[in-house]
């Protein structure tokens, strides 16, 4: 599936290490992990599902959701980041309406949580547009938008 030449394919020996170069702007480098500690994090803990996201033929992002119910009984988004070339073209928010719809045929349920720093406004912005709600729900730094259905 592809929206606006946008595809997100899972993680695998011809994206990986692209996905490791990818980075995000000055200002938001206290907001997300480096996407090798995530790739990492998916190798000890199986039931994350790392992905590369394509802009055509190129690889631009990387996004990990959990495949099972964690806190608030939900499924969570672990990571979503555009690299700073590729921000601010629609790139981000077609890439998680895939993983959105990919989480809803794979997984039993339909509660998803992300969690983000609430300094960050892009990704506030993103996930609002998306459907996401605050609900107050916070975990340490982060703040917890929610999404049913």
């Amino acid at each position: 599936m592809e929206i606006n030449n946008v595809s997100i394919v899972e993680l695998n020996e011809k994206n990986w290490y692209e996905c490791c170069q990818l980075k995000v702007s000055e200002d938001q480098k206290s907001f997300v992990e480096s996407n090798a500690i995530s790739i990492a994090q998916s190798k000890f803990e199986p039931t994350l599902k790392p992905y590369a996201i394509y802009d055509g033929s190129t690889v631009v992002g990387f996004l990990m959701y959990n495949t099972v119910p964690e806190e608030l009984d939900a499924y969570w988004v672990y990571r979503i980041m555009v690299d700073k070339d590729y921000q601010g073209k629609g790139i981000g928010k077609a890439a998680t309406t895939l993983m959105l719809s990919e989480m809803n045929e794979t997984l039993e349920g339909n509660k998803i949580v992300v969690g983000y720093h609430p300094d960050n406004k892009e990704a506030h912005h993103l996930y609002a547009s998306l459907g996401f709600v605050d609900h107050g729900n916070r975990f340490g730094k982060e703040m917890a938008v929610v999404k049913e259905g």
